[in-house]
């Protein structure tokens, strides 16, 4: 029962993990555009969006991947096999790549915060889709586990990844044809 209590707050956590590198990055992404509004808007805009980003990563990203390390740990030390099985070595694969996209957030909120970011809004749209291959790769893992065939795990997130950029290039074009119609 231990077991399964674990999982089930291992998955509760991941989920706030997420959730919260989700809504962060569309936050960077607003932050970025708000570089190109007037100058009493961007007054008002941008240290409510520090704000904003401050609260997001402090009160739901970090405790999310703390929470989710803790009981995904607590479960393998309860049963070590997982650590034997491939499946599971690709998973932490994946988590260690999620924990380096959650310190690369970190570095940009610092840099948000400072005035020093370089990154644009389409930057970000695309950072924003990075979480969603992650999660693809990590549920289909926990979900197929030894049946899940890494060929097509990395070919599909491959497709997918391509695209996300595709759909975020015409989006972008999109929006900017709207903005010359203004």
């Amino acid at each position: 029962m231990t077991i399964l209590i674990l999982k089930a707050l291992h998955i509760i956590g991941a989920v706030a993990w997420f959730a919260g590198l989700f809504y962060l990055v569309r936050i960077f992404v607003y932050h970025a555009e708000a570089k190109d509004r007037p100058e009493a808007e961007r007054n008002v805009l941008i240290p409510q969006y520090i704000i904003m980003e401050s609260r997001a990563f402090n009160i739901i990203v970090r405790p999310g991947m703390m929470f989710t390390f803790t009981c995904g740990i607590a479960m393998l030390v309860i049963n070590p096999v997982y650590l034997q099985q491939g499946w599971m070595h690709f998973k932490l694969g994946f988590l260690v790549l999620m924990l380096g996209y959650h310190i690369y957030c970190k570095k940009i909120l610092n840099q948000l915060e400072a005035g020093t970011n370089t990154h644009t809004p389409v930057q970000f749209r695309m950072m924003n889709e990075v979480p969603t291959l992650f999660l693809i790769a990590i549920i289909t893992l926990a979900v197929f586990r030894a049946n899940a065939n890494a060929f097509y795990l990395f070919g599909g997130l491959l497709v997918l990844a391509i695209l996300f950029y595709i759909i975020i290039k015409k989006y972008k074009k999109y929006r900017e044809k709207k903005r010359v119609e203004m």
